[in-house]
């Protein structure tokens, strides 16, 4: 079994409340936290860790940036993600994930955010006090955006490809990033994903 999986949460999810299935990956050296708003249904993953839909392209566009190979971290034949290399990655680059909801109840039989309702959202200070390298957090939809905006009490929610900087629990500056979807279903081409995401990656490293 899966280190990340928790598999306490899953036997939770019952009477339409979905609990979070996943535990945070928060490596002590993190200097970007990943905040999506919850993962897919369990019939969607390839794999038992973050971005598991074998046809979100995160780790497609992972690949394409830190070694020139989209398929760099994908098992085409499987057709699987790399898990072993992506948690070796995540850990060597300082890469944490998490989602911005604990709990939900999905009001259509999908993956969209848009018919997502957040019932217990994250307690994100809690989170960032377990990271003190923490440069940056990064948001890839508007429903994490929203979740997260009202957490930190951030008034004006930043737009796509912008970053607004928030002050964590020790009064450090971070910066708040709104990154374009991984998703497909996302309307922007591969490649102009891969420039935003390489752009907020070269800022931070």
């Amino acid at each position: 079994m899966n280190a990340y999986l928790n598999t306490e949460n899953i036997a939770r999810s019952k009477g339409g409340v979905e609990y979070h299935p996943l535990r945070p990956f928060l490596p002590e050296n993190a200097k970007v936290l990943f905040l999506g708003s919850f993962p897919p249904q369990r019939k969607r993953w390839c794999m038992d860790f973050y971005y598991p839909n074998f046809i979100n392209d995160h780790w497609r566009i992972e690949g394409q940036i830190f070694f020139g190979d989209k398929n760099h971290f994908v098992d085409l034949e499987a057709k699987r993600f790399k898990i072993n290399e992506i948690i070796a990655f995540c850990q060597e680059k300082g890469l944490a994930f998490f989602d911005t909801s604990t709990a939900i109840r999905r009001l259509q039989d999908n993956a969209s955010d848009k018919f997502l309702e957040v019932v217990e959202p994250t307690d994100i200070p809690a989170l960032l006090s377990q990271l003190p390298y923490l440069r940056a957090i990064v948001t890839t939809g508007e429903k994490a955006t929203e979740t997260i905006c009202a957490s930190l009490g951030i008034a004006t929610i930043p737009k796509v490809n912008t970053c607004v900087e928030v002050l964590n629990m020790n009064g450090n500056a971070l910066l708040l990033y709104r990154l374009p979807s991984s998703s497909r279903a996302y309307p922007l081409s591969f490649d102009k994903k891969v420039e935003a995401y390489r752009q907020m990656f070269n800022q931070i490293f």
